[in-house]
This record gives structure tokens, sequence and C-alpha cells, in this order.
């Protein structure tokens, strides 16, 4: 197939996003925009400097700049626009159904009331349904290098939303930060109906992920990768048919893989692991999800694209029916 038809067939691809960072998609544009409208000082002089910031050789590089960012997020015009803007990108990537992540303890830290963020985000959420006919989930994601207590106000401060925030999750800085640290406010949040996700296995080891699956008693998980280093473990994740979800151009941006020739989704999908296609944090890693899928494609089928992206509604927090409607899109498109 040539690359155009491909490229095409990528886009075309009815797909479900569900590992993206909300304040990951600021763009150095609106980084700009948003701070001119706060009236914020910010340490570039054009948006051409900050894009040359973003040169990473690990995770704690990236989250410095990351914070740094989301400080210009002021008010609920401004998580609602940029909640949009990823929007209108996924659409044009063929996203149909968005499962997002957000960090309210980055917000709340800095003095924004949790309400901030929460109605911002639905409210850019609801708009794009309406616009854009995409679905789409809100998971409230704990910062894992602060401590128990404050993931469980976190927790306490979100009551008034946990009708509309599917689930929970956990992020930021790994190593040093095991899973077993939360696994109470886990279990908390699952006493609330919360599905619940978990970073790990990107920069943490293999007991990470054990940790996640046996201790805070994951619904999916997030990154994963090294899980491929032990054997049993990825037995037991293609048994319980868990569902990964996988960064490309983040695992490359981060040095996670030397390059994309080296990355685990074909050998995740050769396992039988139910590995999915996400863009995790676009504006810093360089690009958005069909982007993830033009990158690892020189290395994958066309049909292991068709199963990256039914593997994308399998793992989401869909119901059967919804699940069953886009499956049955996706095999009509690639028919």
């Amino acid at each position: 197939m040539p690359d155009t038809d491909l490229d095409a067939f990528i886009t075309g691809l009815p797909k479900a996003e569900l590992h993206l960072h909300i304040e990951g998609s600021l763009e150095p544009e609106q980084m700009f925009a948003f701070a001119r409208r706060n009236r914020i000082d910010i340490p570039f002089a054009s948006v051409e400097d900050l894009r040359a910031a973003y040169n990473f050789t690990r995770l704690q590089d990236f989250l410095d700049i990351y914070y740094q960012g989301a400080g210009v997020l002021r008010t609920e015009e401004d998580f609602r626009d940029l909640a949009l803007a990823y929007f209108e990108r996924a659409r044009a990537d063929g996203v149909v159904h968005a499962e997002i992540f957000f960090d309210p303890q980055t917000h709340t830290d800095r003095g924004l009331p949790f309400r901030v963020a929460a109605e911002g985000l639905l409210a850019g959420m609801k708009s794009a349904e309406e616009r854009y006919g995409i679905t789409s989930k809100l998971i409230l994601c704990f910062l894992r290098h602060l401590d128990e207590s404050a993931a469980f106000a976190t927790l306490q401060a979100a009551e008034p939303w946990l009708d509309r925030i599917a689930g929970v999750g956990l992020d930021s800085s790994e190593v040093g930060h095991p899973p077993e640290k939360f696994a109470r406010v886990f279990d908390a949040a699952g006493a609330e109906g919360l599905k619940r996700v978990a970073h790990a296995g990107e920069e943490g080891p293999p007991d990470y992920v054990r940790e996640a699956l046996d201790l805070l008693h994951i619904d999916r998980l997030d990154h994963g990768n090294r899980a491929l280093e032990a054997p049993d473990l990825v037995t037991r994740l293609a048994r319980e048919g868990m569902t990964l979800t996988v960064c490309p151009l983040s695992n490359l941006k981060l040095c996670v893989v030397g390059n994309m020739a080296a990355h685990p989704i074909p050998r995740m999908l050769d396992l039988g692991l139910r590995a999915t296609i996400n863009s995790d944090d676009p504006a810093y890693f360089g690009g958005y999800v069909a982007d993830n899928y033009r990158a690892i494609a020189p290395f994958v089928s066309k049909a292991d694209l068709v199963t990256l992206a039914r593997n994308s509604f399998l793992g989401s927090f869909l119901s059967d029916e919804a699940v069953t409607h886009h499956l049955d899109t996706i095999e009509t498109f690639a028919a």
C-alpha cells in the first residue's frame, strides 16, 4: 500500500484514545495565548524558544516543564478551551471516544479550587460531543511524588463531581514511588465505584506492574513496557485481558526506547497482549494519536493497526453496547 493510502487509512480508522494527559496537550502557541490572557510571565521569549526546551533525556526533564506550562491555566474558560482544542485535533485523527487524564493537584497546589479544572474540562467535553460527536470520560490522576494524605484530600475534594468522573489514575515521577504507596486511596476510590488505572512499567520495574495489579486492583495498565522483562507477568496480563495504554512517541522522546524500530508494540501483539496506541502528552512529544499510529506502522501489519484500534475500544470504559457499535464501525471501515 502506498504511504498516502496508509496515511489515509490510519487517519480514517475509528479509534479511541485512552492515555491522554489534557495538560500535556497544551501547545506552545496556547501557552503563550493563555499567558497573555491571564497576564502571566513565562521564561521563554518565543514559541520557538519554548519548543527548543523540549529536549528530554528522562521523565523528570519533561515533568519540570510540564508543571511550569500548566501554570498558565487559571480559569474555567482556559480548561474548556484546552479541552476543545484537543478534541478538534482528535477528530481530525479519527478519534471517536477519548478517556482523558487531568491532574487536579497540579492546580489546587497553586491555589485554584478543584472546580475550576473540573468544570472547565467537563464543559469542553460536553461541547466536543455536541460539535464533533466525540464521546469522552474524565479520569482524575493522583501525583505519585506527593504523599497518600494529599491523594485522599484530592479524592475528598472531587466528591461533588464523582458522578461525572469515570475513574482515578496514578501519574508523575514513577521511580521511587511504587504503587503500594497509594493502595488505600485506590481502595477508597474503588468503593466509590470509580475505575482504577495506573502508570507502571514505564521507567519503573516489572514489580511496579505487579503492585498495580495486586494492590491497586487496576482495570487498565498505563504504559507497561517493562512488563515484557518478566515472562510470567506477560502471561498473566495476556490471560487476564489487561489493556495496556502504550505511547510510542512518548517512549521515544523520553528515551524509554532508543528508536522506533526497538519499540515493544509488535512484540506485545505477538505475545497476545491487548496493547493500544495513545499520545500521552502530544504537545511535548511530537504528535497526536494518528502520528503515533504512523510512527509504529512500518513495524506492524495493516491487520495489526486494526487490532490496535479494536483494542482501544475493548479496553475503554464504554458500555458493551457502545463498544460493539464501534467494533462494527471498524469492521465496516477495514473491509
